[in-house]
């Protein structure tokens, strides 16, 4: 090699360590952290970035995006939020349920923070107050939880034999209690016994439809958990199998052959977080922001389900619903 082109070859890689450093740390990064799994997440994780894209963000062109899935093992949630903070991102989603965004607001009280929670958020302390947040968080409530007993009661409808009714709930979910005495509430209201079963993890989710089918329970409830929707192909399934009516809280469920929904749009919270998480980008402080929350809730009935398990939906809760699918 002659002196001139040695000497330029030297130079020359004495630059790339900072040039990778500057094309690693070129623009913002978002930190998206979630409880599920992306296989799972897939359409969810694309309102999200619709939502950024709205703003004027596009994930490998002007941001990046550094994603941690904890694939429903909530212990690992804290670990994988410090090690958001550690990279410094500039914002952090936390998705997949309330778990998410306590442990992104544990790991962290500077770094801004969109979240998704199905409570209120003021009571699981993540932030001060709906229009001020009045910290480092802001985001957006589905209040799915408390559209529980609603859910019973459209299942009384379509059930009316005076049976049993389940109703599932994951005991570590911070809106468990609260849920299952409103279904309670509903249940003694119409006349109803609730059988509550619980359930944090496959193989209980397994032993609950044992239960239910040795019980004889005619129809459930699955109760609001990010759990539970990581799960949903596995619960539809189960359902089927042991032919027992259910309802959810979210249409992904009835998009998986689920019977029927009732709740609010989880895309479009998806989308609505990414364009807050686009906003801060821009500037905006959290506190500034005011915890969004679902104005649209949606009936979603299967009735292609509904024929498989020999059931025919009555005039007046297909008259309500904001989308049959044949």
């Amino acid at each position: 090699m002659r002196r001139r082109e040695f000497i330029t070859f030297i130079s020359g890689a004495a630059t790339w360590p900072l040039a990778a450093r500057a094309q690693q740390h070129d623009g913002p990064v978002i930190g998206f952290l979630s409880s599920r799994s992306p296989e799972e997440s897939a359409s969810h994780l694309s309102a999200f970035q619709q939502g950024l894209k709205e703003i004027g963000y596009v994930e490998g062109e002007n941001v990046r995006i550094q994603y941690r899935w904890a694939y429903a093992q909530y212990d690992r949630l804290p670990t994988l939020a410090s090690e958001l903070v550690a990279q410094r991102v500039t914002v952090i989603a936390a998705t997949g349920g309330n778990v998410t965004a306590l442990a992104a607001k544990a790991a962290t009280s500077i770094i801004p923070i969109v979240f998704i929670v199905s409570i209120d958020p003021v009571k699981l302390g993540l932030v001060t107050s709906i229009n001020r947040p009045g910290g480092n968080a802001t985001g957006m409530s589905i209040f799915t939880s408390e559209l529980g007993a609603k859910r019973l009661q459209f299942l009384h409808e379509l059930v009316p034999a005076p049976s049993v009714i389940g109703f599932l709930t994951n005991p570590n979910y911070e809106g468990s209690a609260a849920e299952v005495g409103a279904a309670e509430a509903a249940a003694h209201d119409i006349g109803r016994h609730l059988l509550v079963v619980s359930a944090s993890g496959d193989q209980d989710i397994e032993a609950v439809f044992t239960t239910l089918a040795q019980r004889q329970v005619k129809a459930l409830v699955v109760g609001a958990d990010a759990l539970f929707v990581s799960r949903r192909e596995k619960l539809v399934g189960l359902a089927a199998r042991y032919s027992i009516p259910a309802i959810y809280d979210l249409r992904e469920f009835v998009d998986a052959g689920g019977l029927l929904s009732y709740g609010t749009s989880l895309s479009d919270s998806y989308r609505r977080v990414g364009m807050y998480v686009g906003t801060i980008l821009k500037g905006a402080k959290p506190d500034d922001l005011p915890v969004m929350q679902a104005t649209k809730v949606e009936l979603v009935i299967n009735l292609k389900t509904a024929k498989m398990l020999g059931l025919t939906f009555p005039l007046s809760l297909l008259g309500r619903a904001d989308e049959v699918i044949e």
